[in-house]
């Protein structure tokens, strides 16, 4: 059972409108980025999951996504309304779709389901959900830069911070489940490759870049793959 409250949890304010803007905006409302897609993957993910903790806390968080749809639509409503006789408003989307939010990006394609990222793991969805986050983040960022009003810009503030609170929900609990930085998760075992680091990209100088990504004691460092590859043939 769903209920709607028509405040939102943060108040939409635009001081001046600009529908320019409002095209940019729809990428966080039908965009890969955008909120829907937040909302619909996390809630989806939900129904994979028996950890009771887990399952809450991914329902919660949908519905936090929703809201923050409602916020930029909203942004979007306003950027967009009694301005429909301006040359700004008929260079934009707006000019054959309508005032409003729509299903679309900021280049005017359609919303699609292939923007979501659920496999009916939890180690696995909770990832896919830090990267999401990470990348509306950066959205956010963007569209800070260019926001042209205050009021825009606080409302988008608020949305680029509740992104970084549910990356850091997303890791404490990979972190109930001591997956934070465990690279292993399913059932089935890796074979004895798995610690293997194949020196595949140089320069021609002879010298590599080195770190802990590539030496030990996690790793093997292979510096002459074709040589490595040679050896394995002959076993």
């Amino acid at each position: 059972m769903f209920f709607h409250k028509k405040d939102p949890i943060h108040t939409v304010q635009v001081d001046k409108a600009n529908p320019r803007f409002a095209q940019l905006l729809l990428e966080q409302f039908g965009g890969a980025t955008g909120e829907l897609s937040a909302a619909l993957q996390y809630w989806v993910q939900s129904f994979h999951i028996e950890l009771p903790g887990i399952k809450d806390m991914l329902q919660d968080i949908a519905i936090e996504e929703f809201g923050h749809l409602e916020m930029v639509g909203k942004l979007i409503e306003i950027h967009t309304k009694d301005v429909d006789q301006t040359e700004a408003y008929k260079s934009t989307l707006f000019a054959v779709k309508g005032m409003g939010p729509h299903f679309l990006d900021s280049q005017g394609s359609a919303w699609t389901a292939n923007y979501l990222n659920e496999g009916g793991d939890v180690v696995r969805d909770l990832r896919a959900n830090i990267a999401a986050e990470a990348g509306a983040r950066q959205t956010y960022e963007a569209l800070i830069k260019l926001a042209t009003d205050d009021g825009t810009l606080k409302t988008l503030h608020h949305l680029l911070t509740r992104e970084i609170s549910h990356t850091q929900m997303f890791m404490k609990a990979l972190d109930s489940l001591d997956k934070l930085t465990d690279p292993f998760f399913g059932n089935i075992q890796p074979d004895e490759t798995v610690k293997l680091y194949y020196n595949l990209s140089t320069d021609g100088s002879g010298k590599d870049e080195r770190g802990s990504w590539n030496s030990e004691p996690d790793f093997d460092y292979i510096e002459d793959p074709l040589k490595h590859s040679s050896k394995s043939v002959s076993k």
